[in-house]
């Protein structure tokens, strides 16, 4: 029997493309704003998938799928401005970890908006979760919940949001350019009050000045645009080729691995125990929830067939 490693394979550089996105996003949250590095970190994007749209095939939603592409894109620009709050106070593999909490809240999301069942194992793994934040606040003095936690985790609340939004748009017949060049667009407009808002001309002069080769900003929302394309294109690729979501799920931690190798290698950001002691609780989590149904559904087939 032939084992298709295609969505393996896309899911594997999908994760490479988005540690380089957040390793990107932590080098320019320290030059502009969240509310601009938001609204860039779409509209790049969105115009370079646009055009390749353009270049192949130009392709508008109908009205059900621009719903659906609604709800996608307000996951992701919320998710994108609680990432870019805790990248800017955190180390880059606290905020990741936070971020890819994301599978653990899927079944939360699920209940309220599809009114399904919520197995108790979740619910444990949430408890688990939730002890590792907290082991992860604490230091000498206590344990102090700071906001950048709290807001990061929230980052993985609307990336689960972002995740079933994405496996039930790309099983329509949009291709993964036009999904995403679209879902961008509406992210772009969804941040972009919170730029007018928040930026003037001052902010603006500061920005400029902050940047020491402005060619350099510019090349590095370029490849910021890449990566997050690479990122959306290749998970695509990789739900539409998936039985199911929870196939790909555990893949989502390589991002972690990639994350941590950049910590090391550009910042020196060394983790204290109770930290790496509270992210290893957040993974163990993660990974029960994923293989933890797994394994049971095996054990019953088993007994059944005995």
């Amino acid at each position: 029997m032939t084992t298709d490693l295609r969505p393996v394979i896309f899911m594997l550089i999908s994760t490479f493309s988005l540690s380089l996105n957040s390793l990107l996003a932590k080098f320019l949250s320290d030059s502009l704003s969240i509310e601009m590095l938001s609204f860039l970190r779409f509209l790049f994007p969105a115009v370079l998938l646009l055009w390749l749209m353009a270049l192949t095939k130009w392709a508008v939603p109908d009205r059900k799928m621009w719903q659906a592409l609604g709800l996608r894109a307000f996951c992701i620009a919320a998710s994108q401005l609680c990432f870019l709050f805790a990248i800017n106070r955190l180390s880059l593999v606290e905020t990741v970890v936070l971020f890819s909490t994301g599978p653990l809240f899927i079944p939360l999301l699920e209940k309220l908006l599809f009114k399904t069942q919520i197995q108790s194992a979740t619910l444990i793994n949430l408890a688990i979760t939730f002890t590792g934040v907290l082991l992860m606040a604490g230091n000498t003095s206590g344990v102090e919940l700071k906001p950048e936690l709290l807001v990061g985790l929230g980052a993985g609340v609307f990336n689960a949001g972002s995740q079933i939004s994405l496996y039930r748009v790309s099983k329509g017949s949009l291709s993964p350019i036009a999904l995403n060049a679209w879902g961008f667009l509406l992210a772009a407009v969804i941040t972009l009050p919170l730029v007018l808002f928040q930026t003037n001309k001052s902010t603006l002069q500061q920005t400029a000045s902050d940047i020491a080769d402005i060619q350099t900003l510019l090349s590095m929302l370029i490849l910021l645009a890449v990566c997050i394309v690479n990122t959306q294109i290749f998970r695509v690729k990789a739900y539409q080729l998936a039985n199911s979501s929870s196939q790909l799920a555990p893949l989502i931690f390589t991002n972690l691995i990639f994350s941590s190798v950049w910590q090391i290698m550009f910042f020196n950001q060394p983790l204290e125990w109770n930290k790496v002691t509270g992210i290893s609780l957040i993974i163990i989590a993660t990974l029960l929830n994923t293989f933890l149904p797994l394994i049971v559904r095996k054990i019953k087939v088993r007994l059944i067939e005995n």
